[in-house]
């Protein structure tokens, strides 16, 4: 059983940045492809950032290339989300998750999700 906390939500004005956190327990994630989504109000949840381990690759969605940089610290047990340049349309509950399908970034059938952390950006 693996347990994924979110952290490092809050509220930002257009352009700032923030920095999210997903601390992982209950076992090691180093080998699993791990990501982050985003759910806004209204909308159904959506891929947001992927990154594999080993050999890493990161994977983006469009709107956030350039912006957003995902990273992962496995002896913490730990991914990150650097998001820069943030935006209204950034607004969201964000979320952890793993393990993904490498070649896809979807969620595996017995993946596990964290609770969401709220990101605000106003304008």
């Amino acid at each position: 059983q693996v347990q994924l906390v979110e952290s490092g939500g809050g509220l930002v004005q257009a352009g700032g940045s923030l920095r999210l956190s997903c601390a992982a327990s209950g076992r090691t994630v180093s080998s699993y492809v791990m990501g982050w989504f985003r759910q806004a109000p209204g909308k159904e949840r959506e891929f947001v950032a992927g990154i594999t381990w080993g050999i890493v690759r990161t994977q983006y969605t469009d709107s956030v290339k350039g912006r957003f940089t995902i990273s992962r610290d496995n002896a913490k047990n730990t991914m990150y989300l650097q998001m820069n340049s943030l935006s209204p349309e950034d607004t969201a509950v964000y979320y952890c998750a793993a393990p993904l399908d490498a070649r896809t970034m979807a969620v595996l059938p017995n993946g596990y999700w964290g609770q969401g952390t709220q990101v605000t950006v106003s304008s």
